[in-house]
């Protein structure tokens, strides 16, 4: 029972760091797990979830591995063997020798072989946690195909030399022919091991299809166990278990695109089982690499034989000396790299992205655990605790780096950013558009026809409109407009409040409803909260109206003053308009006119509430389907942002657009519920 709610409450960090993201997406998703794994480890809950590697690497690394290989470029990744094999094996062995004679005259009590192996443990990228980073921001693809390549490839060529380096280090023997002929044999055997398997899963779910055994279930379950199976069953054979389960992502994808396997309910199960599964991994890989932090770091910072100023100074000079060496092997290489056509940008730029993008992540940390507490001859292993912190201490701070300056370089350059920006806000506009569109005709019933009909004309509508627009200028200007028209509105309210021409009800609802247009063009997270507030009291009235019992009298009490405010509003709208009219000039003519339209639409529909009461059900149908159709378009444009679609600025705007749409809608609505 313990085991199970300790699951829970990481499953829920895994949620909070996610909505702590939505409101600070400038801090990487990993950070923040991490930050959340530390804060667990250290409130006085008892909560402890021991590394044990082989568990780790079986149970997070083999299915991400295997996720990553079935949706990985083939097509790229053999355009760009050549860098990526650059990276994912010249660069894990020259990281080896280099680092490791680096880390070996820092720190004299680390001997060669375990300076090896730390650096060894050092040199697989991951990633899982650059992705994540470069989520946020516009990547060259080119780029994140190589960083996808050597994540795939060089965690193998790390974790081989590390444990090549750890035997001479236990054992206190080594040969250079030994290792080069076992790494051949461990790798490739490995990778052809994983693609065998691989193609024996696929006979095997071809056999039950066979058989008449359609079921989605079964496949879906054979299609989760393959990586864990295959990791285990080539890491058994003493091959490279992570080579294997890349190599099985790689066959799957192969022969789905041949479509030996029917499409349909699977495909869809599949993609949202993997998504789940995926999402919910990479969570828990930085939540428990969070956890392991504090312990590491009590180990070293509680002991006396080490200066925790200068273990932290060695944590920084490492990570400086791999960024270093990671530039310059990529210098170095970047010629080649320019004839298979990397990238379109300046090659400095491109140069700085791949440099900062070297995060080092779970992979590490896992590795750095299976350090063996004693030698072969009994004794312990030299500085076992130093190394671990070292690696973690490497980790955070690439992680740091490269959340800080990833954003920075991988920005578009100035001659064009704002084109492209607008390119990207008009798609977004149009997509969530679609998406509210969508989700009304999917709720569209032969009751509610008329009002989804009316909904989705008004949409399209705007979207042909759009469609010839270039967007942030004239958006811009509209809000504009759109101030000094609600200006106006005010400025004729409180010309008749200073007359005693307006009641103290009536004056709290307008002034509520001013307040609200004013927020929904200023400060969005103010009338999220405003809206929420006002909603919440709407819902209350209608409540404590359905329990009380009702009054005749009260009710036309209530249908005039619903009809004074109605009134009123119709004259502050006019009054808009008339500010509008003596205010537009030849220049401003196709701006005010828009605003203009928008508040005729709003004079229709008041002086329609005000005629009779009939149209209350109607009203109440297409306020159902215009939340719904709102709340598609908030849920597209966040898919957009976490495909990194779009980037921050464009989806405050974006929102602010729908939250100034949904404060107009929200003024014809109340017409029919106040």
């Amino acid at each position: 029972m313990e085991f199970f709610l300790v699951i829970l409450v990481l499953l829920a960090l895994i949620g909070l760091a996610s909505f702590i993201n939505h409101f600070i997406p400038y801090i990487p998703v990993p950070l923040i797990q991490i930050a959340l794994g530390v804060t667990l480890s250290v409130l006085p809950l008892g909560i402890k979830v021991p590394m044990n590697p082989e568990l780790f690497f079986i149970l997070f690394i083999a299915p991400l591995l295997f996720h990553d290989g079935r949706h990985a470029s083939r097509e790229e990744l053999w355009k760009l063997r050549k860098p990526i094999l650059l990276l994912a094996l010249g660069l894990v062995f020259m990281t080896v020798f280099a680092i490791g004679s680096l880390i070996h005259w820092l720190i004299p009590s680390i001997p060669w072989p375990a300076a090896f192996a730390l650096a060894a443990i050092l040199s697989p990228t991951d990633v899982v946690a650059v992705s994540s980073i470069s989520s946020r921001v516009k990547m060259p693809e080119q780029i994140m195909h190589v960083l996808e390549g050597e994540g795939l490839m060089n965690d193998a060529s790390g974790l081989v030399a590390f444990k090549f380096a750890v035997a001479a280090t236990v054992t206190g023997a080594f040969s250079i022919t030994e290792a080069s002929g076992s790494f051949f044999i461990i790798s490739v055997g490995g990778f052809l091991g994983g693609a065998l398997l691989a193609l024996i899963v696929i006979q095997l779910r071809t056999f039950i299809r066979r058989l008449g055994m359609d079921d989605v279930t079964i496949h879906m379950l054979i299609q989760l166990l393959t990586p864990f199976v295959i990791f285990f069953v080539t890491e058994h054979l003493g091959l490279s278990g992570i080579l294997s389960v890349v190599a099985a992502g790689i066959v799957h994808a192969i022969h789905q695109d041949r479509k030996r396997i029917p499409a349909g309910s699977l495909e869809i199960v599949s993609r949202s089982t993997w998504t789940v599964l995926i999402y919910i991994l990479n969570g828990l890989v930085f939540v428990i690499l969070g956890l392991q932090v504090p312990g590491v770091l009590n180990e070293i910072f509680k002991n006396p034989l080490f200066d925790n100023w200068q273990v932290t100074q060695y944590i920084l000079i490492i990570s400086v000396a791999l960024l270093v060496l990671r530039f310059l092997w990529i210098s170095v290489t970047w010629r080649k790299w320019k004839e298979k056509g990397m990238p379109h940008m300046k090659s400095q730029r491109a140069i700085a992205i791949l440099t900062v993008s070297g995060v080092r992540g779970a992979v590490t940390l896992a590795g750095a655990f299976t350090i063996p507490f004693v030698n072969e001859g009994g004794g312990p292993f030299p500085d076992r605790s130093l190394i671990i912190f070292i690696a973690a201490g490497v980790i955070l701070v690439t992680l740091f780096l490269a959340s800080i300056f990833l954003p920075i370089l991988a920005k578009s350059e100035n001659t064009n950013a704002q084109e492209l920006r607008d390119e990207m806000e008009r798609k977004a506009k149009l997509r969530t558009f679609e998406a509210a569109i969508h989700s009304v005709q999917n709720s569209m019933t032969e009751e509610n026809r008329e009002a989804a009909v009316s909904i989705i004309s008004t949409y399209n509508n705007m979207r042909n409109e759009f469609s010839s627009k270039s967007s942030e200028k004239i958006e811009r200007q509209e809000n504009a407009v759109r101030m000094k028209a609600i200006e106006a509105e005010s400025l004729y309210y409180t010309n008749l409040k200073k007359a005693g021409k307006v009641d103290r009800d009536t004056a709290i609802l307008v002034e509520e409803h001013l307040q609200r247009r004013r927020l929904a063009q200023t400060n969005r997270i103010q009338y999220r909260r405003l809206f929420v507030w006002i909603l919440f009291k709407r819902s209350a009235f209608a409540l404590l109206q359905l329990l009380l019992p009702r009054n005749s009298k009260q009710r036309k009490q209530n249908r005039t003053r619903r009809k004074r405010l109605v009134g009123l509003k119709v004259n502050m709208a006019k009054a808009a308009i008339h500010y509008l009219k003596t205010h537009m000039t030849p220049e401003n003519r196709h701006l005010f006119l828009d605003v203009m339209g928008e508040y005729n639409q709003l004079i229709v529909k008041y002086n329609l509430a005000k005629k009779s009461d009939e149209s209350t059900h109607f009203a109440r149908m297409q306020r159902d389907l215009q939340i719904q159709a709102f709340q598609a378009e908030r849920d597209e444009v966040q898919d957009l942002y976490e495909k990194g679609d779009v980037t921050i600025d464009v989806i405050r705007d974006i929102r602010r657009q729908i939250n100034i749409r949904e404060a107009y809608w929200m003024e014809e609505n109340s017409v029919h519920f106040h």
